[in-house]
């Protein structure tokens, strides 16, 4: 299905969840919404949480104020939202790294992947392996070799646990070598990793097209290889994983949802559902996340659940075979 066929069966969708949910909120919210970012500014979820707050508050009917909160790949912030007061107005963008792969491999963080209150997935991101610009490997074949014959390289992510580390992981184990044929250089969000590449602090990168697309039409990264099935609009010329041999990388997609801390009220989970009801048949919200380089995909709390429920085991999966589990 293509993009615009998935933003319309999105709207579509979207517009069934929203019927029936305003009446049940009037009271709520009472005051502006508090939303915790737990990346850096810059990266995917920062910018996703700038889109939602320009367009939502005219369905909300108060502000939203995006609060950075990094640390401990995303566990700070996520951590701060699961333990706030549970009146809807304090929630969380929730991130892939976050809230799927963090869980996965750390059992001991403070929270579980579903001490929360789901409100709904809003976007999917295709995945980019990228490098500088200046970078002496022009293709994903080029790369794969320097790396196979033992070149020394180091790779940028977002936190230990983040899907930005997995990625790179589970790319170097389905071209069948160490996961630690290259060197891990973990920073506090994806736009501090891009930055790193971009400077050259790091040789390459596996992160999302939204948090690379500013640099890539800049033409400070190069990209090499995306995870979509076909290939993106606004990277034509970028093959597919499938393209290059490696479909089993197409597992790899970011995401971003609103959650809650657990046992939000019913009229508070109602609202929220209306808002991203009507965000997703808004042009404005809509085209602004197409920009980024996402994939509107706007979901119902269950669905959003299963969805999420499905990530984590993936990641648990993987994590167990690379002995990677802490617990």
């Amino acid at each position: 299905m293509n993009v615009l066929k998935r933003i319309g069966a999105t709207a579509s969708l979207a517009a069934a969840m929203s019927i029936g949910g305003a009446a049940m909120a009037a009271d709520y919210p009472s005051k502006p919404v508090t939303l915790i970012v737990p990346y850096g500014p810059g990266g995917a979820a920062d910018l996703a949480a700038r889109t939602l707050s320009s367009e939502a508050p005219e369905y909300l009917g108060e502000n939203i104020l995006v609060v950075n909160k990094t640390g401990a790949g995303g566990v700070v912030g996520s951590t701060q939202v699961a333990k706030s007061r549970n009146d809807g107005h304090t929630l969380l963008m929730a991130r892939v790294g976050s809230q799927a792969t963090v869980p996965a491999i750390n059992r001991t963080i403070p929270y579980k992947w579903d001490d929360f209150t789901f409100l709904g997935l809003i976007e999917k991101n295709p995945f980019v392996l990228g490098v500088s610009a200046d970078s002496p490997y022009q293709t994903f074949d080029e790369l794969k070799e320097a790396v196979k014959n033992g070149e020394r390289l180091s790779y940028a992510s977002a936190g230990v646990g983040t899907l930005l580390h997995m990625a790179m992981l589970i790319m170097l184990d389905d071209i069948g070598v160490d996961s630690e044929a290259l060197i891990h250089v973990p920073f506090k969000g994806g736009g501090k990793a891009t930055a790193a590449v971009v400077g050259g602090h790091a040789d390459l990168i596996f992160h999302n097209l939204s948090g690379l697309s500013g640099a890539i039409e800049s033409g400070q990264i190069r990209p090499l290889l995306t995870t979509t099935p076909e290939r993106f609009a606004a990277i034509p010329d970028t093959p597919t994983a499938q393209e290059m041999g490696h479909p089993n990388l197409e597992n790899v997609v970011g995401w971003t949802g609103v959650w809650g801390p657990k046992d939000l009220p019913e009229d508070v989970v109602a609202k929220w559902v209306e808002v991203l009801g009507a965000i997703a048949a808004d042009e404005s919200w809509l085209e602004a996340t197409q920009k980024l380089g996402s994939v509107p995909a706007v979901l119902s709390p269950d669905d959003t659940k299963t969805f999420v429920e499905g990530q984590v085991n993936t990641f648990s999966t993987v994590a167990e075979k690379l002995d990677m589990v802490i617990e």
